[in-house]
């Protein structure tokens, strides 16, 4: 059967990619933040496929992307939801929203979610996107993402499979399997069912061929020299390679166009996951 909810968002999605009608993303590509651009392709379709999935959800109901980042993804919701709010913490990615995106029933606010603050009223449905694996200690950040939900409402979170990830991510304090996530996630909520964001197989070779040039890299380092560097050289390092790595495997033909339809939910093989889809009740 045709999705509706999808085939619009996937016609809203490329009529605000059109030259001129966003601003520039928020400052270079760090490695802390999903990219964009021709060398991301891959990263941002990875991305938006959360928010399609959570359109299915979104639909007449009131949502808050905890970690909204620069809201591409978030004001894709606004198409489908009664009322759409983005939380960052980033000033500058808020003021990048506030600027990017103008839509009926979508606003942007500055939230630290790790630390004590004002409350945004609750939602029917709180997504957050990975954010979890940046965080040192997760369980007050889940509570304030539980303050968030309705009594039926609903989180749903994503999270890197530690399982299939092949390359060092500086920015990540704690990546995740599914038992090790759903241990986490029930001190805070009643009820949490683990789902996997799996790639076709157009993602799975363009991985096969990231993972490779990621061990080809590795090897110049037998020592593991970097892990004794200032955290700034390595974060700056972090953000050349990841362009380097997506170049190498993309080869002589280029990066391979992949989109969010190459991605899909599944409660099947989650431990061969790409991402961690939780979702959790009161």
């Amino acid at each position: 059967m045709p999705d509706a909810t999808g085939d619009r968002l996937r016609g809203r999605r490329m009529a605000c990619s059109s030259p001129g009608m966003e601003p520039e993303p928020v400052g270079r590509f760090t490695g802390e933040r999903p990219g964009r651009g021709p060398s991301f392709a891959y990263d941002e379709a990875r991305h938006l496929a959360a928010y399609h999935y959570a359109a299915r959800l979104a639909a007449g109901k009131r949502v808050v992307d905890a970690g909204c980042g620069e809201g591409f993804g978030t004001q894709l919701l606004a198409e489908v939801a009664a009322d759409v709010v983005g939380l960052d913490y980033s000033a500058e990615a808020i003021a990048y929203c506030r600027a990017a995106w103008h839509r009926p029933h979508l606003t942007f606010q500055q939230a630290d979610l790790t630390q004590p603050g004002p409350t945004f009223g609750t939602f029917d449905l709180v997504l957050n996107f990975q954010v979890v694996e940046h965080i040192h200690d997760p369980l007050p950040f889940l509570r304030r993402l539980r303050a968030l939900m309705a009594p039926a409402g609903q989180v749903l979170l994503t999270t890197p499979n530690r399982l299939m990830s092949f390359s060092e991510n500086p920015y990540h304090v704690r990546e995740y399997t599914a038992e090790e996530l759903a241990n986490v996630l029930a001190p805070v909520f009643g009820r949490v069912r683990i789902l996997g964001m799996h790639g076709n197989e157009t993602v799975r070779a363009f991985d096969r061929q990231r993972a490779e040039a990621v061990r080809r890299i590795l090897r110049l380092d037998p020592f593991g020299l970097r892990h004794r560097l200032p955290r700034t050289v390595v974060n700056f390092a972090f953000a050349r390679l990841a362009v380097l790595v997506r170049r190498r495997a993309g080869g002589a033909t280029g990066t391979p166009t992949i989109r969010p339809d190459d991605f899909y939910v599944s409660a099947e093989g989650v431990a061969e996951a790409l991402d961690l889809v939780a979702h959790c009740e009161a």
